[in-house]
């Protein structure tokens, strides 16, 4: 009988443990996929508040002075199954990478550097045939383990690189110059350099990165590392986001049953206290920061009257996006409505009511909440960039196979010329009904995903063992 394939997966968020973005349930997904498929994952995450475990087994872990003492709690947590949490001084937080005002943790190149010798020490306990990096956060860790197993790094946004101060260099024991870029230590520019293959969460991320405009200065190392990079399209939990059996919604629904999703709506317009007779309602569940372009839609607010639209935004980010949320909601009573924070429930109501889902993205590695929408019927109002790219198709432009609203403009202008055109479809049945249809029965899971994962797990498990 051949032993599973052991993969150690190395990250910095897992929903529901630790969930800031999309890597939480990008994570979370695959891992549950890949030991459907099979595959011995074992998931390392950072022990930030304690969480209880049931069967915990406590392990030392020999890493440097510097990052001592560190531990790894292996057991189990409900929803997630096996975890390993691994402590090292000062990785406990509130927050994984912010504090209470907003701005990073002074010491998080400490915290990270510190975790990522930590995922080194586990690598050399458990030899796993392959370790699968995730960002900046464990991207460090190639400097900390040799011999080093077949190695996979994820970039879910490149835009974030860990950047620290060059002394850092001194810590490492191994394979120094490869962290080095522009005169500091680059932890991700180190896992580009090192790792036997790169993935970017989507297909059309994969080329964007490689370009001067979305590569944020590492478009060089990635152009040079070939066919090592690959793009493989992200996944949802089509379990959790299924609204035929969702627990959040007061109505369920089907492709085949759709007047739960109208009768939702009316109940959500309701407790929001607006008009149920009104046209498109217009949802947003996003961070609020530059990249998701929240600022682009909040000057079309005066449009909204032409069109007798709604607009519903959940969130939480920026400072200054919450403040002009705020102020638009007050100016704006009968048309808009802001929540500010994360409502695992409400985000599922409103994706579940809307008819349009707003996601005019600056870019978009991948992105889940477009395939969530489209799951729920709800049409995705995107910017042609990334992962939007790659799972939304065009209503106007393909007629017999849309799925939503696309516009090749990043603007306000662009914005507000797509809702108008999703506008137009939401009121012609004709045209609405096959568009839902198409996004509601698409496979957004993460099974496909996995295959390929596997594929180049065994592909560079293979030719590590052939060069040794």
């Amino acid at each position: 009988m051949i032993a599973p394939l052991k993969v150690l997966f190395a990250t910095a968020e897992l929903a529901p443990i630790a969930r800031v973005g999309g890597l939480a349930a990008a994570a979370a997904g695959l891992v549950h996929a890949l030991r459907d498929e099979g595959v011995d994952v074992e998931v390392a995450l950072p022990d930030y508040s304690g969480v209880a475990l049931a069967d915990e087994r406590v392990v030392e872990l020999d890493v440097p002075d510097w990052a001592s003492p560190a531990v790894a709690r292996r057991g189990v947590l409900d929803g997630v199954g096996a975890i390993t949490l691994v402590h090292v001084p000062g990785i406990e937080r509130s927050h994984p990478y912010l504090q209470p005002d907003g701005t990073g943790w002074h010491d998080n190149d400490e915290r990270f550097m510190r975790f990522s010798a930590a995922i080194a020490a586990l690598c050399d306990l458990t030899h796993p045939d392959v370790l699968h990096l995730n960002d900046w956060h464990t991207a460090a860790a190639l400097a900390f383990v040799y011999p080093r197993p077949a190695t996979v790094l994820t970039v879910h946004t490149l835009g974030y690189q860990g950047r620290c101060d060059a002394g850092w260099v001194f810590a490492m024991p191994h394979f120094r110059e490869a962290f080095v870029q522009h005169g500091d230590v680059n932890p991700l520019a180190g896992g580009v350099r090192l790792a036997d293959a790169i993935i970017a969460v989507s297909p059309t991320y994969a080329r964007e990165i490689t370009t001067p405009e979305g590569g944020f200065g590492l478009d060089g190392l990635l152009r040079a590392r070939g066919t090592a990079l690959h793009g493989i399209l992200n996944g949802i939990d089509d379990v959790a986001w299924n609204p035929a059996i969702d627990p959040h919604l007061s109505h369920t629904f089907d492709p085949d049953h759709l007047s739960g999703k109208a009768e939702g709506r009316a109940v959500l317009q309701a407790a929001f206290g607006l008009r149920a007779n009104a046209g498109p309602l217009l949802v947003m569940v996003t961070r609020l920061v530059e990249q998701k372009g929240v600022d682009l839609v909040v000057p079309l607010l005066d449009e909204l009257d032409a069109i007798d639209a709604q607009l519903v935004v959940l969130g939480d980010g920026d400072r200054q996006l919450v403040d002009a949320l705020r102020e638009a909601a007050t100016l704006y009573p009968e048309r808009m409505v802001f929540r500010h924070g994360y409502d695992e429930r409400l985000a599922h109501q409103l994706t579940a009511a809307g008819d349009l889902f707003l996601m005019p993205s600056r870019f978009e590695p991948c992105g889940l909440a477009q395939m969530q929408a489209m799951r729920y019927g709800t049409l995705p109002v995107v910017t042609d960039v990334g992962g939007l790219h790659d799972t939304v198709v065009d209503i106007d432009a393909h007629p017999e196979g849309g799925t939503g609203i696309v516009t090749s403009t990043v603007d306000s202008a662009g914005v507000l010329d797509a809702v108008r055109r999703g506008a137009a479809v939401i009121a012609d049945g004709q045209r609405r009904a096959p568009a839902m249809r198409a996004g509601m029965t698409a496979d957004w899971s993460w099974r496909r995903p996995a295959h390929e994962h596997l594929e180049l797990y065994r592909a560079v498990s293979t030719s590590r063992t052939a060069t040794r």
